[in-house]
């Protein structure tokens, strides 16, 4: 789960020195590849434009069965100081024995961050 942990963590601090990514490491967002290698992979986390927008995680759960960590949690997206974005994460990461990352799949739910939210108006949540 630590390793769940730091890429999640990387994607707040844009660090990814931390996150345990196997140089063939894969990510897929909503089934399309968007990570070719464990290297692409942290270039992206460290520099990305998809990634740089992220300004907080926060409501995190995950649990591992058997070498998948499941994990589900909000990002708040921010661009010039204003939340324009909050989306529902849910991430798989295969983190075989040798404790990094092989595969990573994400799902992911935008929906308008409070900026775009009326008062009395849409779905509550």
């Amino acid at each position: 789960m630590a390793a769940a942990r730091a890429y999640i963590d990387a994607l707040v601090s844009h660090d990814a020195s931390a996150v345990p990514l196997a140089p063939d490491a894969v990510r897929y967002e909503m089934g399309l590849k968007t990570g070719r290698s464990g290297a692409h992979i942290a270039r992206s986390l460290e520099r990305g434009p998809q990634f740089r927008v992220i300004e907080g995680v926060r409501d995190v759960t995950a649990w591992r069965e058997g070498e998948t960590v499941r994990t589900r949690y909000a990002i708040d997206t921010t661009v010039l100081g204003v939340n324009l974005v909050v989306a529902q994460v849910t991430e798989e990461f295969e983190v075989r024995g040798d404790a990094a990352i092989h595969r990573i799949d994400a799902r992911i739910r935008p929906r308008p961050g409070p900026v775009f939210r009326r008062r009395g108006r849409g779905r509550k949540g």
